[in-house]
């Protein structure tokens, strides 16, 4: 193969190197080429170091759980918003000069990057242009940033969206506006979105035993259950945060067969007050529930599959925001098998 083409493969390995670097998806099993050495991986947690400069990954979201949903049952929200998702990737500060300094300098020596690339990284990081000795000068007056890949969203298209190299921000200073991915507290709330999990959708159905056909059945949540969650995301470093609640407005109740009629008629029971639908008491059996279901035919020797399914609205409030700010409605549903027998009669 003639030396130009071979520089055009090298460098174009060293390009998929880096970003994969930069995305945080390169790790320590990446191949540098035989005999050459491995650099170390960007840490994904961390503090700051004990002089106080940054930790290799102060600026990394910290997210506090205290507040959310929790249990075996619990889950993620599903938004209302077919076209909308939080961030797989974003910006925030992650080296100090000298931490980059000693992440870069193992891969220029390591010589598989090719020269080119390293000659362009060294001119970037040593040369001046536009950073002179890893702007060791401003040691302690910013950060370099550099992207992070969203916890569980490693395998997703978009986590390679941020692909921009390394870039330094004084400390106080925004980042630059061309950089949409860089971290906000809007952003902060859509990442705490993706980590609220609410409790599981299975509502109590009444009278007890098996649903007979042409007898109302009475559907409800408990309500010690189903109260607002929150988690909150913050990038300390920053000194920016946003909390994400949600909150259970309504459930949508699914017979699981065109043969049943549900109370209202929409299926949609509405929150009333810290309850959706209302408990079922005794002598109400004749009575048409707020929040149930009839079934018109027997399900046989099988089952129907009644499929409960929580909206709950989500808001944020966060550093520099006044008042509640809304993102996409939430939902978390499930199945649970209903028998519905027919009544038996006896003739005397």
């Amino acid at each position: 193969m003639p030396a130009v083409k071979r520089r055009g493969v090298v460098v174009g390995s060293a390009v998929v190197l880096m970003l994969l670097a930069n995305s945080g998806l390169a790790s320590a099993d990446d191949d540098f080429g035989s005999g050459s050495q491995k650099p170390s991986p960007p840490p994904v947690s961390g503090n700051a170091d004990d002089d106080g400069t940054l930790s290799s990954t102060a600026g990394a979201v910290v997210f506090d759980r205290s507040k959310n949903g929790s249990g075996q049952s619990a889950g993620p929200v599903t938004s209302t918003a077919s076209n909308w998702t939080p961030p797989a990737c974003y910006y925030a500060p992650k080296y100090s000069p000298d931490q980059l300094k000693n992440y870069l300098e193992p891969i220029w020596e390591a010589g598989s990057t090719g020269y080119e690339w390293d000659a362009e990284q060294r001119k970037k990081f040593v040369g001046g242009d536009p950073y002179k000795d890893f702007n060791k000068d401003k040691a302690g007056e910013g950060y370099f940033w550099a992207s992070y890949v969203t916890e569980g969203r490693e395998g997703d298209p978009g986590a390679l969206d941020c692909t921009r190299d390394y870039f330094w921000v004084d400390t106080g200073d925004p980042p630059p506006p061309e950089i949409p991915q860089a971290i906000t507290p809007e952003m902060l709330a859509q990442l705490a979105y993706a980590e609220i999990r609410v409790p599981s959708t299975k509502v109590e159905l009444a009278p007890e035993g098996t649903t007979k056909v042409n007898l109302p059945t009475w559907a409800w949540l408990d309500a010690a259950d189903f109260k607002p969650v929150s988690v909150t995301a913050s990038v300390p470093l920053l000194g920016v945060q946003a909390t994400t609640t949600a909150e259970p407005i309504s459930l949508k109740i699914e017979p699981g067969t065109a043969d049943a009629t549900t109370y209202p008629a929409s299926g949609v029971c509405e929150l009333n007050g810290d309850q959706i639908g209302e408990a079922f008491a005794k002598g109400k059996a004749d009575e048409t529930p707020p929040c149930g279901v009839k079934y018109l035919r027997s399900s046989g020797d099988d089952s129907y599959k009644l499929q409960a399914t929580v909206t709950w609205k989500i808001h944020w409030t966060g550093t520099g925001v006044n008042g509640d700010q809304p993102l996409p409605d939430g939902e978390f549903g499930a199945d649970q098998d209903v028998i519905v027998q027919e009544i038996q009669a006896v003739n005397r």
